[in-house]
């Protein structure tokens, strides 16, 4: 598969789009007010931003019916999940934890916010439109060392994940991994997770830092129930940092650091390597951009030192949380807590090829009762994507059929720089699913056009080897 850009002409609405100087060819970038941008651009005065508004809008959480306008339809997701865990010595003064990159951040001009527990960079000084465009085009490196990393030991490891998953975990050759859920009695997502079975025969899990708290009490009571049992199973939370280095420029840049070929790693295949002189890295051919790029788990004390030397290279950008989630959101990513909660199941979120065939024939899993029916049956309400019109679309703004009645709701908005045009993402009821359906989104007590669209919005470039 091609790792390199889209090279067809974006969709873009000319009323509300500018070319961009370090857009791909093409490429254009939204004409949006910027409240929060008060300072000078690239200028020496670090720009003043409000947090909650320079975020996207799908980062942004809010209560009731949010800044969408218009009530909350029940049974769609929540906004964002609220932090829950909390690592003794890693925390600022305020209660929120920093990475082993903090200073580095700082240093670099990143301007900080809370996400997750955690103070993490929302953007740098380039701001979020050309940070984006740049992912897309060239190279940017992102620290997502707030994700919890989970090692799993123990003849009886791939039985304890099953239990608590809905993967086929057994079926991981060495150095292979998968997305899967981890489930709860009613069929609801608690989580999705990344697993690598290693080559040192330990299971590597990657979770979301706002699930951590109660992903760690559940993984650690199962398996206290199956010790009990007299199975062989531990855990050991790992306290590496994690990079992610994303883009079209990523195997130019990080071949140069590697005595593996990144040629024969195919995506959500892993192994441990030397990066950079950097020993006892795990490197995974994953991300959350949908474009070709790696996560890197290094030893902490070593962080800075690898992210330095990759942001040596020219290519290469820092980038935050503004761009890794316009980045998603085109490339039809779920964010835990916005698209996929417990309230929601997989077949209601699209994401029942995370289910293994084994798995599904089995009905061995939490919650396989209920998911299994639903699939047969088909679920009432269904995940899609949108584009719209009119000013960008927050969490939580009402969709509506053509003669005004809701029928959903949206979980995830913004402006996509790629395709100069608003995206979104949401629940609907399953007759109004069918991509091309028109629709209608409220924001601000005003209905505009909506189209149901199918996702991803921008062409995926995940390698295969061949």
């Amino acid at each position: 598969m091609s790792t390199s850009s889209p090279t067809a002409e974006p969709r873009r609405d000319p009323a509300w789009t500018l070319p961009c100087p370090r857009a791909p060819p093409g490429g254009f970038a939204p004409r949006l007010p910027r409240p929060s941008l008060r300072g000078r651009r690239g200028g020496g005065e670090e720009p003043r931003i409000n947090a909650a508004v320079a975020l996207p809008l799908c980062l942004v959480s809010g209560s009731g019916g949010g800044a969408g306008g218009g009530p909350h339809v029940p049974g769609a997701p929540a906004g964002r999940a609220e932090p829950c865990w909390a690592e003794p010595g890693r925390a600022e003064p305020g209660g929120l934890k920093r990475t082993p990159l903090d200073a580095l951040h700082r240093a670099r001009g990143g301007r900080m916010v809370p996400f997750a527990g955690w103070s993490l960079p929302v953007q740098y000084g380039r701001g979020h439109l050309e940070s984006h465009l740049h992912t897309r085009s060239h190279c940017s490196l992102f620290d997502v060392s707030h994700m919890l990393q989970t090692r799993v030991y123990g003849r009886d490891r791939v039985k304890f994940l099953e239990s608590l998953v809905v993967g086929d975990i057994a079926e991981l050759k060495p150095g292979q991994g998968t997305l899967t859920l981890l489930t709860n009695e009613r069929g609801g997502i608690v989580d999705d997770l990344i697993v690598t079975n290693t080559a040192e025969e330990h299971l590597y899990v990657v979770s979301n830092a706002g699930c951590a708290d109660k992903d760690l009490a559940i993984m650690k009571g199962r398996a206290a129930e199956l010790r009990a049992a007299g199975s062989d199973v531990h855990l050991e939370v790992s306290d590496n940092a994690l990079l992610a280095l994303q883009g079209p420029s990523m195997v130019q840049v990080l071949q140069a650091g590697l005595s593996d070929d990144l040629a024969k790693l195919s995506f959500m295949t892993s192994i441990t390597t030397t990066v950079f002189g950097v020993p006892g890295c795990r490197v995974t051919r994953c991300g959350y951009t949908g474009e070709d790029g790696v996560e890197i788990s290094v030893p902490a004390g070593q962080a800075v030192e690898l992210a330095e030397r990759l942001l040596g290279v020219p290519e290469v950008w820092p980038a935050g949380l503004a761009a890794r989630d316009s980045l998603r959101l085109e490339a039809g990513l779920c964010l835990y807590g916005n698209d996929i909660d417990e309230t929601t199941t997989p077949a209601e979120a699209g994401l029942m090829w995370t289910l293994g065939k084994r798995r599904r024939a089995a009905m061995d899993f939490p919650g396989a009762a209920i998911i299994m029916a639903q699939a047969k049956e088909k679920p009432k309400r269904r995940r899609v994507g949108l584009t719209s019109v009119g000013p960008p679309v927050r969490p939580h703004a009402v969709i509506l059929d053509p003669e005004g009645r809701p029928v959903g709701t949206v979980t995830s908005g913004c402006p996509s720089p790629s395709l100069g045009k608003n995206i979104a993402m949401g629940y609907v009821e399953a007759a109004h699913s069918r991509p091309g359906t028109a629709l209608a989104v409220e924001v601000r007590k005003k209905q505009h056009p909506a189209l149901v669209t199918k996702m991803p919005f921008v062409p995926t470039h995940y390698y295969v080897a061949k």
